[in-house]
């Protein structure tokens, strides 16, 4: 499962892994949605569902990582990295773009790649 983050022309793959929270967020797609700059290493958004994270694995956060934070139900694009925390759980990496992930502002579509 793969997903791509757009915004101002700029594209961003993301793979998938095969969790739980990673298909009830590919379930949600496609979506338009704001995306907001977090600390100084991460993007990120709200889903409008929350994610199921049973069978999730924990997240060791690097750049390209897109993971759940589920205390606060958002979903976390790192552009540095990071490490762990309780309650981060990794939903894939970037296989392209990611590079892009750090001047993501305001409004992007998030599509499953066909």
């Amino acid at each position: 499962m793969n997903i791509t983050v757009n915004a101002k022309g700029k594209a961003i793959v993301f793979e998938l892994n095969e969790s739980t929270a990673s298909k009830s967020l590919y379930e949600q797609l496609p979506i338009e949605i704001a995306v907001e700059n977090y600390s100084n290493n991460e993007k990120i958004f709200y889903p409008e569902g929350k994610l199921d994270i049973s069978d999730t694995p924990m997240a060791n956060a690097r750049k390209g990582t897109l993971a759940y934070y589920a205390p606060w139900g958002n979903v976390v694009m790192f552009y540095a990295d990071f490490g762990s925390a309780s309650g981060l759980y990794e939903l894939g990496k970037a296989v392209s773009g990611e590079g892009g992930i750090s001047s993501l502002s305001g409004t992007v579509q998030i599509e499953k790649q066909k």
